[in-house]
């Protein structure tokens, strides 16, 4: 018995329906979706930036628990992007935060010439948050012990670390906040990789050697690109450094540099690497300390921790290197 001949739809409207086709659709384009202005573009992705900068940052303070019901939060300023967004960005979240925590704002006058010392109490008498300054004159110590042309960054971080600890001590402050970021962290990574023999990275919540303070790094997630926008777009009030950062000889700029390019060559790479800090698997490592290699034995009896012949697929990035919550909508 043969089947009733299949009618199959026509593969292209008729010439009428054709015709009226491109009126329906761009009128309902206007109807819905008007053109924006190239003012409501940036408006809408100056929006869309704002949000993700919130969700991540939001994000990395829950994974951690980095900010309790009534901490006091110093945030470390220091006149950079990194800094200003922090703050930035811990103001926005104080205010819809389901506890209630205390920000106050600290810089460290580290005495360095040309150093316009009005600027941040400007701006934070402008912003309405508290604030302490501490003068210390750390420059002229780093630039007497350390011979011209050599790198600054370890006298310069070591007393610097160690001044901040005493502020918090006198303020009072349960949690002491940085502004390092996912690039900083990747960075840190690599360089304990290829100069120090460790594999280490940049924790984004630690306790200090002493243990009596918690230092923070709520911008752990965050894209130092999204960093350079924002700052750009909120015009703060940027200071330049001529201390350790602005050296053009350190190998954490030189690694920066390869991470920037191989962030153009190859998106997501370096979001890649962050996730890699938090996927740790110590028996596919070498570290006898973290992993008892020595005592290993077959035991007849499945491991799901055992070797396989292939890991899991991890997710892939798209073109832009983002993973989950890829879109963020209006």
């Amino acid at each position: 018995m043969s089947s009733a001949p299949q009618t199959s739809l026509p593969t292209c409207p008729s010439e009428a329906a054709a015709a009226a086709a491109p009126r329906v659709k761009h009128g309902l384009l206007r109807m819905n979706k008007k053109e924006r202005t190239p003012e409501e573009k940036a408006q809408r992705e100056a929006h869309k930036l704002e949000k993700r900068l919130c969700r991540l940052t939001g994000q990395a303070i829950v994974d951690y628990n980095m900010i309790e019901e009534g901490d006091r939060v110093m945030v470390c300023l220091s006149g950079g992007k990194d800094s200003y967004t922090l703050l930035d960005i811990l103001l926005k979240l104080q205010k819809r935060a389901p506890i209630d925590f205390e920000i106050i704002a600290v810089n460290l006058d580290q005495k360095q010439p040309g150093f316009p010392a009005d600027i941040l109490p400007a701006y934070l008498d402008k912003l309405g948050v508290k604030y302490h300054i501490e003068t210390q004159d750390t420059y002229s110590i780093v630039t007497d012990k350390i011979a011209p042309g050599a790198t600054m960054c370890s006298l310069c971080s070591r007393l610097r670390r160690g001044i901040l600890y005493r502020v918090a001590d006198e303020l009072g402050a349960t949690k002491i906040a940085l502004g390092h970021h996912r690039d900083d962290i990747v960075q840190t990574l690599l360089l304990n990789m290829f100069f120090g023999a460790r594999l280490k990275g940049m924790p984004p919540k630690l306790q200090s050697d002493t243990g009596k303070h918690v230092v923070i790094r709520p911008l752990a997630y965050v894209d130092e690109r999204d960093l350079v926008e924002w700052s750009r777009l909120q015009q703060f009030p940027i200071i330049p450094c001529n201390l350790c950062g602005s050296q053009e000889n350190l190998q954490r700029k030189i690694v920066g540099d390869m991470l920037r390019d191989w962030q153009t060559r190859f998106p997501g790479r370096i979001e890649m690497m962050l996730r890699s800090l938090q996927n740790v698997v110590p028996s596919h490592l070498m570290d006898h300390k973290l992993f008892d290699f020595k005592n290993l034995k077959a035991t007849g009896v499945a491991d799901a921790g055992g070797d396989i012949a292939f890991d899991h697929e991890m997710p892939t990035p798209d073109a832009a290197g983002e993973f989950s919550m890829a879109i963020d909508e209006d």
